[in-house]
């Protein structure tokens, strides 16, 4: 169950809390903190095989699992989130800054069964309205995939549908491939 806690704080306030980092992760929107389920199973199985197929072997993007993003007064923790490596800030050694505060490229969540649907796509759009341009729901126990975006109506995909990527991204999905990633065997 997702736990939210009802004491009103500020954002630095959130980020200051000793217990922030503790999994399942911890959010902030509108003033008020939600600690997201703790993934299951199958959620940690497309999230693994979502990362594994989006993640860009040339290396003008990364996939990263469970990455805390802080911009526009809110801090979530997308399942993925696809970041061009050009918008991530840098220290001396080179080395990318801990702290991410832009919105990402595109951010996908994968739906648990404990979550709210419109809690879920609130922070996609919020993504979206602060620089994101993809935003993916993926719903395990409906076999679909709700898509968001700066360009169209929202879309939900499924079967052989095509799944749209950042066009900079060269990976041509189905919902059917992304929850054929369920069924394990011999190549599970």
């Amino acid at each position: 169950m997702t736990n939210v806690l009802t004491q009103k704080l500020t954002l630095a306030e959130f980020l200051e809390r000793p217990d922030l980092e503790e999994s399942p992760a911890w959010e902030y929107v509108a003033g008020h903190i939600v600690q997201k389920p703790m993934p299951k199973f199958r959620h940690s199985l497309l999230q693994k095989r979502l990362l594994s197929a989006i993640d860009d072997p040339l290396g003008h993007y990364l996939a990263l699992p469970e990455l805390r993003c802080t911009f526009g007064n809110r801090s979530i923790v997308p399942d993925v989130v696809v970041i061009a490596l050009e918008r991530i800030q840098l220290n001396d050694l080179g080395e990318p800054q801990d702290s991410f505060t832009q919105a990402p490229d595109w951010a996908i969540e994968i739906l648990s069964p404990d979550q709210s649907t419109n809690r879920v796509i609130d922070n996609l759009l919020h993504c979206l309205n602060h620089g994101s341009r993809l935003g993916w729901l993926v719903d395990p126990h409906d076999y679909s995939v709700l898509i968001l975006n700066t360009q169209q109506e929202i879309k939900i995909c499924r079967a052989e549908q095509s799944l749209p990527v950042l066009p900079e991204i060269n990976v041509e999905l189905t919902a059917q491939d992304v929850f054929g990633w369920l069924k394990l065997g011999k190549n599970g």
